[in-house]
Order: structure tokens, then C-alpha cells, then sequence
């Protein structure tokens, strides 16, 4: 059974009976998460632009290659491709939220089951540091050597790109903030 919370908004929530002894998620790390989501939203926004044929700025034999599979498999993989970011970043507000200490009711064979901790806490810290090394990567010369290329955007299409891929550089260190603070709750709570 579910008892019924009242949250600190004042809205009413069923909280998960198999879970009652974790402490709710501090506001830091409910915005943090939240922010994890919005990280992916202007690239994949500027992606399926450019999965639709909207001129972004490449030209040459870039333009050429990409321009025979758009609109078509280009077109599926850019918007795929920016669901899948979007929905991995989605999974951030597991760790702050009851579906991520019980499975919901209407997934199959794990619906209403306990979440172990290091179920969520392992791919998270492991997505976490691929996410800050590529960022970091990226902010260490890696992104200035792709603009650098002559087929890549330049001017303010280039500006363009930088400004809707920029948020992607704090997706990592949001989400391992949060699966720390998720690991503190779940794991190393006092007993």
C-alpha cells in the first residue's frame, strides 16, 4: 500500500510503500535534474532542423553528403538520435523522484518492485563521466578543431551550432551531482 504525501508545493502524491525510509531529494538536486533535461533540448532542436534540410552552415562535400539523405534515413537518425539524448537526459529525474526508487505500475515485470540503488547509481556515474569527458574534451580544443574545418559552419551559423551544443557541456557534472546526491539517500543513509 501507498499512503497519500502532501509534497512541499502542497500537491498530493502517492508515495511508494516500498521505499518510505529514503529522504526526498533536496531542491538543489530537483533543479539539477531538471536542468540535466534541458541540456539536450537546443541541439536536438538545431539536429532535427538539420535532419529536415534547414541550412545550418555546411557546405562543400559536407553539405553534398549529407544533402542525398535529407529528407529521408537522414532525416530518421537526426531525430532519433535527438530523442534518445533527450530521453537518456530524462532519466535524470529518476534519481529525484518516486519513480526512481519504485518501479511504476505499468512497466512490465518491474512495476511496483523496488529500484536497487546501484541499478540507477552505476549507468548514471558511468553516463556522468563519459558526458564530462566528452565535454571536457570538447571545451579543450576538440569542438575549435571541428568549426576549424572548411566544410564546417562559420560566422554566426557557426555561433549558431556552438550556442545550441554549449548546455551539453554540463549535462555530465549535472547528472553525476545528482546520482551522488541519489547514492547519498539510497546507500549511505544513516539506519
Amino acid at each position: 500500500m501507498s499512503k497519500l504525501v502532501i509534497n512541499a508545493r502542497g500537491t498530493a502524491h502517492r508515495a511508494a510503500a516500498a521505499a518510505p525510509d529514503v529522504p526526498p531529494a533536496p531542491r538543489w538536486a530537483r533543479l539539477a535534474a531538471k536542468a540535466a533535461v534541458l541540456t539536450t533540448v537546443p541541439s536536438g532542436l538545431w539536429r532535427i532542423a538539420f535532419g529536415f534540410g534547414v541550412p545550418v552552415g555546411f557546405s562543400g562535400a559536407t553539405l553534398a553528403g549529407y544533402a542525398e539523405h535529407q529528407p529521408g534515413w537522414g532525416t530518421l537518425y537526426c531525430v532519433a538520435l535527438s530523442a534518445l539524448a533527450e530521453s537518456l537526459a530524462f532519466l535524470t529525474l529518476g534519481l529525484v523522484r518516486p519513480w526512481g526508487l519504485v518501479a511504476p505500475r505499468w512497466i512490465p515485470l518491474l512495476g511496483g518492485r523496488r529500484v536497487r540503488p546501484l541499478a540507477a547509481i552505476v549507468p548514471a556515474l558511468l553516463g556522468s563521466v563519459i558526458l564530462t569527458s566528452l565535454g571536457t574534451s570538447a571545451l579543450l580544443g576538440g569542438w575549435a578543431r571541428n568549426l576549424a574545418e572548411p566544410d564546417s559552419p562559420h560566422g554566426l551559423a557557426g555561433v549558431v551550432m556552438t550556442l545550441a551544443y554549449l548546455p551539453l557541456v554540463a549535462w555530465g557534472p549535472l547528472l553525476g551531482a545528482v546520482t551522488l546526491d541519489y547514492a547519498r539517500r539510497t546507500m549511505w543513509r544513516h539506519r
